[in-house]
């Protein structure tokens, strides 16, 4: 008895009955085939729909906030995501696979950089983060106060179209005014006991509404008239009672200076403030572009030139050493486990591994618990109650940021140094021993130039790791030993990206500007040397 195989399935012996329901019935390939694209096609339609509803939402947000750059770069990025994955055809299919790193590439690191050197050739910074119209805006609420002697306005907040506003009773007639509309009678409105309880046009806030309206509330400044002065408002913090207020300091736009009560004029700098007679400057100022002034700031003697020369040489000290100290140790120990004869050599290497799978997060902390000088174990313990200040002395502290980054490092280069050892030949090193070479010739002559070749790339890129390490910086030491003479607070352990920090947010000045253009320099050199060691070491060149 045979079988006939057709394109169709399988069909039942001859002689058999066939058509039916059992395994003899043919396989109808196209209808399965219908119902897979039918599926298919639908999950599609939802993803599509799920990508263009959360692509939308971004923009909306972005329209809402006025970022009109994230929305021109949302908008293309949703069509381009709709014409690589929902376009029919097979030669887009890479795309589908490049687009999602294209996207996080643009927007974690080209952006980043482009921010940020953007930043660099600003003043941005504490005092001047804003714009110059909301720098003249502040300015002039800040420097108001009370008018001496005037009356208390029983208030009721209201919300009207274009935003709150304040409705009073004044001689039996309700007024309310807005942010860019004096108080001005209203008619038909409701009042119980002296306050308003209903507006025509407006919403009255309650309780709940004018706490979470607080912080547009305290920049309300409703413009009164009359018998007050032109430059007048009522201003509120409660959202019950409202007094007038003053500004002190008035804009004068045609001689672009703010003018004081007293006749001082703050003219404008032009870097970003009003500036007085006697050179006091008005905070806070606004956002102007500076130029090469950042860069110039951080090469000047009188500002960073001392701090930025001592913190890089000790930066690249620290990188450099990092690497060689962690790479050699890391090989010896390879080299050592990776004799076949060496028993419980497995329970070595994992014990070794340890370091590397604690997290250093923790590892950091507890090291700078046990070198403290009056209660760490190192000294308490080991060192029979010494005071060694492995913190808290310049070099000792220095030295210390080596080892405990030794601890932390050399698991990982011992994993990478065995596993290229256990790629190399056997047989080059039973022809060198043919040949009489020892072994110091062959680690010199084999082992570590096909080592390098290997892990040339990893070595590399662990300068550049630690040339950026701000973690084991931070944790361990702060930066410190703090120089107290320097106005930089930089200490005796900063490296350059730490330093940056204290420039950005610990110095007390937060000057975000100097502080991106010493984050360029940081990227030139790291770009630099890594790209001219990886050319000097041809790490990245095919095999031919």
């Amino acid at each position: 008895m045979s079988t006939h195989i057709t394109a169709r399935g399988t069909t039942a012996a001859p002689g058999e009955a066939g058509g039916g329901a059992g395994l003899g019935a043919p396989l109808d390939l196209r209808n399965s085939h219908s119902r897979g694209f039918g599926l298919g096609f639908v999950v599609k339609l939802v993803l599509m729909a799920l990508i263009n509803a959360f692509g939308l939402y971004g923009i909306l947000a972005a329209w809402a906030a006025g970022s009109w750059g994230i929305l021109a770069f949302l908008a293309l990025a949703l069509i381009v995501a709709d014409l690589v994955y929902f376009l029919p055809g097979r030669k887009i299919l890479p795309a589908k696979y490049l687009y999602p790193g294209l996207i996080f590439l643009l927007i974690f690191q080209i952006f980043v950089v482009l921010y940020t050197a953007a930043t660099a050739f600003t003043n941005y910074g504490d005092g001047h983060n804003a714009t110059k119209t909301a720098a003249i805006s502040q300015l002039t609420t800040t420097y108001e106060q009370r008018v001496e002697g005037s009356q208390a306005y029983p208030v009721t907040v209201l919300e009207g179209d274009d935003g709150l506003a304040l409705a009073t009773v004044q001689d039996d007639q309700v007024l309310v005014g807005a942010a860019d509309q004096p108080l001005a009678p209203l008619e038909d409105a409701t009042v119980t006991d002296g306050r308003v309880v209903e507006a025509p046009g407006y919403e009255v806030l309650d309780y709940g509404g004018v706490v979470a309206a607080a912080d547009e509330l305290t920049d309300l400044r409703v413009p009164v008239s009359g018998q007050e002065a032109d430059d007048a408002a009522l201003r509120t913090d409660d959202g019950r009672t409202a007094y007038v207020y003053e500004s002190t300091l008035v804009h004068d736009e045609a001689a672009d200076a703010m003018v004081a009560d007293d006749g001082t004029v703050y003219a404008n700098n032009g870097e970003g403030a009003f500036v007085g007679p006697e050179g006091e400057a008005l905070r806070p100022g606004w956002r102007v572009f500076v130029g090469l002034d950042n860069f110039a700031a951080i090469f000047d003697p009188a500002v960073l030139g001392g701090p930025f020369v001592s913190v890089t040489l000790w930066t690249f000290a620290f990188a450099i050493l990092s690497v060689a100290l962690t790479f050699f140790l890391g090989l010896l120990l390879a080299i050592l486990f990776n004799d076949e004869k060496l028993r419980f050599r497995n329970v070595y290497r994992a014990i070794i591994f340890l370091p590397y799978a604690f997290p250093a997060f923790l590892s950091i902390l507890i090291w700078a618990g046990l070198l403290n000088t009056d209660y760490g174990f190192v000294n308490e313990i080991l060192l029979g109650g010494a005071g060694v200040p492995w913190l808290d002395n310049p070099w000792l502290a220095r030295i210390s940021l080596l080892l405990v980054n030794l601890w932390l490092g050399f698991p990982y280069m011992f994993l990478v140094t065995t596993g290229a050892l256990q790629s190399i030949p056997s047989e080059i090193y039973e022809s060198s021993e043919m040949d009489g070479a020892g072994p110091v010739r062959q680690f010199g002559s084999i082992t570590l130039p096909m080592l390098m070749v290997a892990v040339g790339p990893m070595l590399i890129a662990s300068f550049a790791m630690n040339f950026n390490n701000f973690n084991v910086i931070y944790l361990l030491t702060g930066g410190g030993p703090q120089d107290v003479e320097s106005t930089t607070g930089v200490g005796a352990t900063d490296i350059l990206i730490s330093f940056v920090y204290k420039i950005a947010f610990a110095g007390g000045t937060n000057d975000y500007g100097l502080a991106s253009a010493l984050s360029i320099l940081i990227f030139i050199m790291v770009a630099v040397i890594s790209a001219l060691t990886f050319r000097r070491s041809k790490a990245l060149e095919e095999i031919s």
